[in-house]
């Protein structure tokens, strides 16, 4: 299935971060069948708007020459937090699909659901996909932080 496959690379993108020590997250945009944005969370090495959606958004963006993603969908492992879902609207992407909910920051439904409000730019959105490896590899993150 295309969600799967293009999950399985935000996968990708969440080992990275969470081989440096970062909270296990990452995020690919892609427009017509083409990855054009990756991210992944940077909040420890950099500041905390670094998570792995804006960096992918930012990179997207740079490779179309332009804030519109108008046509693009983005996949990320977690549920985006409030800043993510701003930007999410901001940058006009058309879909987003995410893998584990987020009962903590997730607002594309989990605590609230920000597509919901009158913003007047709303995004797709499409839960639960490869849950259980999102789930997993967060789960191994701070079970590895617990035991230090």
């Amino acid at each position: 299935m295309e969600h799967e496959y293009y999950m399985r690379e935000a996968l990708k993108s969440a080992r990275e971060a969470f081989a440096a020590g970062e909270t296990p997250v990452g995020a690919v945009v892609v427009k017509d069948g083409e990855i054009i944005g990756r991210g992944r969370n940077r909040t420890q090495a950099e500041d905390a708007t670094c998570h792995a959606e804006v960096l992918a958004i930012r990179e997207a963006s740079r490779r179309l020459g332009t804030w519109r993603l108008a046509g693009c969908t983005l996949y990320v492992t977690m549920e985006p937090c409030p800043m993510c879902t701003g930007a999410i609207m901001l940058s006009r992407l058309e879909t987003v699909v995410f893998g584990l909910r987020d009962p903590r920051m997730g607002s594309c439904g989990s605590v609230i659901d920000l597509f919901m409000e009158r913003y007047g730019a709303r995004a797709r959105v499409i839960g639960g996909i490869l849950q259980e490896e999102c789930g997993g590899l967060l789960r191994e993150f701070y079970g590895k932080l617990r035991e230090k």
